[in-house]
């Protein structure tokens, strides 16, 4: 999929009509925004349909905690964020990158800072700011939005249809209805059955926690409790940094980031096994020194906090351990205390969603095979990736995407 920097979006000063008949994008989440924003900017007409009562719901929801936009590493680590999707994605994150998000993003006046973490935030730290100049920019270019407009598929003449709206005939339609987590927000997967035609792979939870059977003594002790400066391992797969133990199991950025194989343990093993590093950085050996002298009379739990300055929710994970059989030492233990993953937190509760159209029913437009003039991006496609600003780039850049796929078809 190629590009050049002329093709990416670029503000207009003055408001422009843009003649012809209408290009239909289906959803106003970012990556549908993304795409009515290329097609607008290259002089098409575009009309947005939402369901929904306003555009860019989930985008506000996410900047409830910062709005975490991009990344500032290298891009090729960058792309290896995406996993199996990788290959794919190449391709559109060069044509629209971590720092042509930046530029975007600070081209509609908000201006960014890297954490110290590396993600990218705008110096506002809340989305809304973002959306009303990204809106204006839209408004000015001529895209035109239609809300409460619930696409129910097409009609027998080939027009889109929607509840309780006439049908709509459009020469080039994107589709960007999100995946399934957040339904509240209005994406609630439902367009799986609007396309029984084409291959896609179930929604899953993505970036979500898990189910722990925790005893009920741990339960009621260590609920709400948050696991800070530790590492965590699913297969070969291991992570830096925190969670937090709820009364139904675990979650937070850690364990979010190891989501994808912990959910496909469980899918073919029933269970997923997932150990916790709570002191990564000390030594196996070091351990094992602090804690071989004899306990003296102190409980096993003073000797966890004293001789390993372990938090109470710590030692309490190697008491459930040890409870449950484990015949580790106490240093292995402390370097690795599994807990059984059972199943993911439900789907509307997840962060982002896996599973969608399998990359084999679009070409490299991003183009339906079996519907041309249907273009798909953002979550409806099959991709995931982990937080961190990889998922709102992702479905930029799919937007993106798919809005010069439809200047292209047009042309041709």
């Amino acid at each position: 999929m190629k590009t050049t920097a002329s093709k990416k979006p670029r503000a207009k000063a003055a408001k422009k009509s843009a003649p012809g008949a209408q290009i239909a994008v289906i959803g106003g989440g970012p990556a549908g925004l993304m795409a009515a924003e290329v097609m607008a900017a290259a002089g098409l007409a575009v009309t947005v349909f939402e369901r929904m009562p306003s555009l860019g719901r989930k985008l506000l929801m996410a900047g409830r905690g910062g709005l975490n936009l991009t990344h500032s590493e290298p891009l090729e680590r960058f792309r290896a964020r995406y996993g199996a999707a990788e290959p794919w994605m190449t391709p559109l994150l060069d044509a629209f990158s971590p720092q042509d998000l930046i530029a975007w993003c600070e081209g509609l006046g908000q201006e960014t800072f890297v954490g110290t973490s590396g993600r990218v935030f705008p110096k506002a730290m809340k989305a809304s700011p973002l959306l009303r100049a990204w809106l204006a920019r839209l408004d000015s270019l001529g895209v035109h939005f239609k809300t409460r407009a619930e696409w129910t598929g097409w009609d027998l003449a080939g027009g889109l249809s929607f509840a309780d709206a006439s049908p709509v005939d459009a020469p080039a339609v994107v589709l960007a209805l999100g995946g399934a987590s957040w339904p509240r927000l209005g994406s609630d997967g439902r367009w799986t059955a609007l396309l029984p035609d084409i291959d896609i792979a179930p929604l899953r939870a993505s970036n979500c926690g898990f189910a722990v059977a925790w005893s009920d003594i741990f339960r009621a002790k260590h609920g709400g409790a948050p696991l800070k400066r530790i590492a965590m391992t699913v297969g070969n797969q291991r992570v830096r940094g925190e969670a937090v133990v709820t009364s139904a199991g675990i979650e937070g950025g850690a364990v979010y980031a190891l989501s994808a194989p912990a959910r496909e343990k469980i899918a073919q093993q029933g269970v997923a096994v997932l150990y916790i590093d709570l002191l990564p950085d000390v030594t196996g050996e070091a351990l094992a020194e602090k804690l071989g002298a004899g306990r003296g009379g102190d409980t096993l739990s003073n000797i966890l906090r004293k001789r390993a300055n372990l938090p109470p929710v710590a030692v309490g994970l190697v008491q459930e351990a040890l409870h449950a059989g484990e015949t580790k030492s106490l240093a292995e233990l402390i370097k690795g205390v599994p807990v059984r993953l059972t199943a993911p937190f439900d789907i509307d509760r997840a962060i982002s969603t896996a599973g969608g159209i399998a990359l084999s029913e679009i070409d490299e437009r991003l183009m339906l095979k079996k519907r041309p003039g249907v273009f798909v991006c953002g979550e409806m496609l099959d991709w995931e990736a982990p937080t961190g600003g990889y998922l709102l780039q992702g479905c930029m850049a799919t937007g993106a995407a798919a809005g010069r796929g439809v200047i292209d078809s047009l042309k041709k």
